[in-house]
């Protein structure tokens, strides 16, 4: 099943859950997953509330809201840039279920290269050495989804935008996973996605931000009350107002702004 697929939310919200394994890289308890309902079958990432890690800037037992509520503001942007996602029980408890993404093989969007060997028109970040002491470049994509999530990012607030979390779907399109760490109401953008910092938005993403300002002040904002602080919820639409008022992608403005490890 594709993350684009007009029943998958109703597959997540409904369907019997069977753990298969388990992501190891992942911080939080991150359960690989079959899911069946009607027999229709997809695979997707559970993750339960009981297995959060705590985080001392963002309240016990809320990440797995975050995601969902990222989600919601994907959604209300008319961009299918994360994989339909729910909050629901399942075997370990209440959670956060998520579609499973296929992704092309030996098609990365985000890598550490020779600064000789960085593909055409991508984006550098970042220059260092690797632990050979070789000069290496942190550098993306120019692909379009991926400039329309490093905007969206902006809006979230996302504090952990790793490059692993960057997929590119079998189906050609870009999806963003990973987003328990969002949505603070301080700033906290840490992200791999500074190619843009400083350029004009694209039409698309004007248009993107203008639809998310007007769900922000009907639906969706009644929809992220659910998950985040009133405090929080207002601090999404300040954003908003500021990237369009801006019109550029923002510098970097914190001391750490690109996570660590970066993958």
């Amino acid at each position: 099943m594709l993350p684009t697929d007009p029943t998958a939310k109703d597959l997540l919200l409904g369907g019997e859950i069977g753990i298969e394994g388990r992501l190891v890289d992942a911080s939080n308890a991150t359960l690989y997953c079959s899911i069946e309902l009607d027999g229709e079958q997809a695979h997707c990432v559970y993750k339960p509330i009981a297995g959060e890690r705590p985080l001392w800037d963002f309240p016990d037992g809320t990440l797995a809201g975050r995601e969902v509520a990222a989600f919601l503001v994907a959604e209300a942007s008319g961009h299918q840039l994360i994989p339909p996602t729910v909050l629901r029980d399942g075997p370990l408890g209440p959670g956060m279920v998520q579609l499973w993404v296929d992704t092309k093989e030996n098609d990365d969007l985000v890598d550490v290269l020779p600064p000789d060997e960085v593909p055409g028109g991508w984006r550098r970040v970042l220059r260092a050495h690797d632990r050979f002491g070789e000069p290496a470049v942190l550098a993306h994509s120019d692909h379009e989804g991926v400039r329309m999530l490093a905007a969206l990012d902006v809006v979230l607030n996302n504090a952990d935008r790793k490059g692993g979390h960057v997929l590119h779907g079998t189906d050609g399109n870009v999806y963003g996973v990973d987003h328990g760490i969002c949505l603070h109401a301080e700033n906290k953008l840490r992200t791999v996605l500074w190619g843009w910092s400083g350029e004009p938005l694209s039409a698309d993403a004007i248009a993107m931000l203008e639809r998310l300002d007007d769900a922000h002040r009907g639906d969706l904002g009644a929809a992220l009350d659910e998950h985040l602080t009133r405090r929080e919820v207002r601090a999404v639409g300040q954003r908003i107002d500021r990237f369009l008022s801006t019109g550029v992608y923002p510098e970097p403005v914190t001391e750490r702004p690109i996570p660590w490890p970066a993958f």
